[in-house]
């Protein structure tokens, strides 16, 4: 007999005529809505931007559908009488238009909450403010190298919600979680990890508190069967453990854990009661960096319930990384060049630093989210040999690094920029044979490009053309 998801059907069942509002036509949303007209919803469209910066195919198949829709300024003012809302991750929950609508009787979701509802299968999930990806990737690789059928979502891969219909009970659903994703999450996956809990997003997050309560969201409604996965070394994961309801599995590159897993001394070991088991060492990784030892240590922990442990060997060995993340791009001249545009705040730039021995030319600077960029001026000066600056960071950069040469008494160059082409250009002038140039932003890329991928395939570009 085949498998029937009846939670699905009886979703299906609901949605049928009801008002629904989507808010947000980001990637999820858009299979989401297909989804709805198929389902026979009466839906109206939200979206911040005015009609003519939304893609033609977009407004052309809201039209087909008949959807009612609200863009540009004030697009929330007819956000009234509605069922069910799907937010999109951008839409915080706290916004008055969906409060009001809270207190009128209306369910707000997301897509990849209403997911996890209706999953029939294990849930891994992961966030942090720092490697979720590149966690949440080599997890999907374990499982997938293990020969489980996985699906990959949330932050990444493509929207899994239209996905429910395929799914089986023994399959394995993975995601990427984000803060403004978890904020009003009513479910936690199976299985959570927190790669570690950084300020962020404290230009969109009312403060530091609220985004770390949404960070917690992934563990907090977990059974005694549930499984949590927490930074040792990071003192908010750390602490986590006091909230769990399931097993808590620490990992760590500084503490010798009694039960966990750890980078000691060049080698990924698994402890248990005080036992230690080397799994593999690190100069087996092709990935770079002892933040990206850390995430390996994460997904081991993740999935060893799951994975015999010389199949999670072989797949982390293989694993090449993820694009925008400490990616080699090219050599030339005997200088290496890599795309870290991920590098989205200071401890992901740090992070970044402290993966090379080599010499370092620094490309930094971007939007500005109102983070503490002190913390990531000895770094620079310590390990950069050429800083160069752009975007509405580049100010706050510059003086914090400039403090520090100071108090250290040394010299360092560091040009301001004022359009992203100089940036390589510079860099391609000072840099010798040897060093590495490193595009690690510290910073959003707001002010110039419209997410970080862009950016990134931006620097790649130019530096292509060298």
């Amino acid at each position: 007999m085949s498998f029937v998801n009846e939670k699905l059907v009886e979703f299906n069942n609901y949605i049928k005529n009801r008002k629904v509002a989507v808010i947000g036509l980001g990637v999820s949303n858009i299979p989401l809505i297909e989804y709805l007209h198929r389902m026979q919803s009466k839906v109206t469209v939200f979206d911040s931007r005015p009609i003519e910066q939304i893609p033609k195919e977009i407004v052309d198949k809201i039209t087909w559908y008949t959807f009612e829709f609200s863009f540009g300024d004030n697009y929330l003012s007819k956000l009234k009488g509605f069922d069910i809302i799907f937010r999109s991750p951008s839409c915080m929950p706290t916004t008055p238009e969906i409060l009001d609508e809270i207190k009128r009787g209306a369910i707000v979701t997301t897509e990849v909450e209403m997911l996890m509802k209706m999953a029939p299968c294990k849930v891994i999930g992961v966030t942090g403010s720092d490697g979720k990806t590149t966690t949440t990737s080599l997890i999907y690789a374990i499982l997938k190298h293990a020969g489980f059928n996985c699906y990959l979502g949330g932050n990444i891969g493509t929207p899994l919600f239209t996905s429910l219909d395929k799914m089986l009970p023994e399959d394995i659903i993975v995601l990427e979680l984000s803060s403004f994703q978890l904020i009003d999450m009513e479910i936690s996956p199976d299985i959570s990890v927190i790669t570690n809990i950084t300020p962020n997003h404290l230009n969109i997050h009312s403060s530091y508190e609220e985004y770390i309560e949404a960070k917690k969201n992934i563990f907090k409604e977990q059974s005694e069967n549930g499984i949590l996965v927490l930074n040792y070394d990071n003192e908010i994961t750390k602490n986590c453990k006091a909230e769990a309801n399931g097993k808590v599995i620490y990992f760590s590159s500084k503490e010798k854990l009694e039960d966990g897993v750890i980078v000691d001394e060049g080698i990924i070991k698994e402890c248990n009661d005080k036992l230690r088991r080397h799994i593999l060492a690190t100069n087996q990784l092709i990935l770079r960096g002892m933040h990206n030892y850390e995430n390996v240590c994460a997904a081991i922990a993740a999935t060893k319930q799951l994975v015999d442990i010389d199949t999670i060997i072989e797949a982390v060995t293989q694993f090449k990384g993820v694009e925008h993340r400490l990616e080699f791009i090219r050599e030339i001249d005997g200088v290496k060049w890599y795309n870290d545009s991920i590098g989205t705040s200071p401890t992901r730039t740090i992070a970044g630093l402290n993966s090379f021995d080599e010499d370092i030319i620094l490309i930094a600077g971007g939007y500005d989210k109102h983070l503490d960029y002190e913390p990531i001026a000895k770094p620079i000066v310590e390990k950069v040999k050429g800083l160069i600056l752009i975007g509405q960071t580049s100010d706050k950069i510059y003086y914090v690094v400039s403090k520090e040469l100071e108090k250290e008494d040394k010299d360092l160059p560091i040009y301001q920029c004022d359009e992203f082409e100089q940036t390589v250009k510079i860099a391609k002038q000072i840099a010798k044979p040897g060093q590495i140039v490193l595009f690690s932003p510290a910073s959003a890329s707001f002010d110039l490009f419209k997410n970080f991928e862009e950016r990134g395939n931006k620097f790649k570009e130019l530096v292509n053309k060298i």
